[in-house]
């Protein structure tokens, strides 16, 4: 138990999320628990509005902070991160924990062009020229199998897919080597194929740099692919926690049987998709 603890590199104790409303607080989410060992997988699965992106905001510390009220505990390697400040949490943020968005459209401002936003944030962390940001955003790009990166980079981020978007995102996330990625809904907007690519990516980057990862999803196909470990929330609270093999073959609670008879699977009955990284 106690190396399981030293090897936790993302702790959440007794979260609670409360609002602030016109009748007064209402509560988001309560009693939050986990943790996530170094280069695993924790899948956190449950429907719309089960408080899975709520979680994630109050570990980003993304939420509006006139509105909102964090209660608990939320580590990164040791370090207490609620209470911070913002300038204290925008240096982690991208550096030590980094956000794969639901849509890759929303990550981008859409009138600079990939390579000065991705040099940009590389910069911004880093101690690296701008020569030495783009040859590393390039390096970045070809391990995510995107093709011509020196071009690629001259691109306005509507010139890109979906698919492509989503592969840029995962490379600026992965390139400073954060302990942590938290992935929210990354293959939603995709097509199926799309979807395989980024699933595998992401597993590359937990391999290659041992990166632990926060997938969030609603669908229990993309977390059977990949997750460890999975919870899964309904109406702001966890309601089971396992393997995810313990999860899948003997799930516990009515609400993930119930998912787990809905789930849709990422390969056709027929044949499965075959790609290379």
């Amino acid at each position: 138990m106690e190396e399981k603890k030293r090897r936790t590199i993302l702790n959440v104790r007794d979260l609670h999320v409360l609002v602030r409303t016109q009748e007064g607080l209402s509560t988001l989410v309560q009693d939050i628990n986990f943790g996530i060992e170094k280069g695993k997988i924790l899948g956190l699965v449950g429907e719309s509005g089960s408080g899975k992106t709520v979680t994630s905001m109050s570990i980003l510390k993304l939420h509006d902070e006139k509105n909102t009220e964090i209660k608990g505990s939320i580590t990164l390697q040791g370090r207490e991160l609620n209470g911070l400040g913002n300038s204290e949490m925008r240096r982690i943020r991208g550096r030590d924990i980094a956000f794969i968005m639901q849509n890759p459209m929303n990550a981008f401002t859409p009138v600079f062009t990939i390579g000065h936003q991705f040099i940009e944030t590389i910069q911004s962390h880093t101690s690296l020229t701008k020569r030495q940001a783009k040859e590393l955003a390039i390096d970045v790009l070809e391990s995510v199998n995107l093709p011509n990166p020196d071009n690629l980079l001259k691109n306005y981020p509507f010139q890109l897919s979906g698919g492509m978007l989503q592969r840029v995102m995962i490379g600026m996330a992965a390139c400073l080597k954060p302990s942590v990625i938290i992935a929210d809904e990354p293959t939603t907007a995709l097509d199926l194929h799309s979807q395989l690519l980024v699933l595998r990516l992401l597993d590359k980057v937990r391999s290659e740099y041992g990166t632990s990862i926060l997938l969030i999803s609603h669908d229990l196909g993309v977390i059977s692919e990949l997750a460890d470990d999975v919870i899964v929330m309904q109406h702001g609270r966890i309601v089971e926690s396992a393997n995810v093999i313990d999860l899948f073959d003997a799930p516990q609670h009515e609400y993930t049987k119930k998912l787990l008879r809905t789930r849709p699977s990422l390969y056709s009955e027929k044949q499965p998709y075959t790609y290379m990284l």
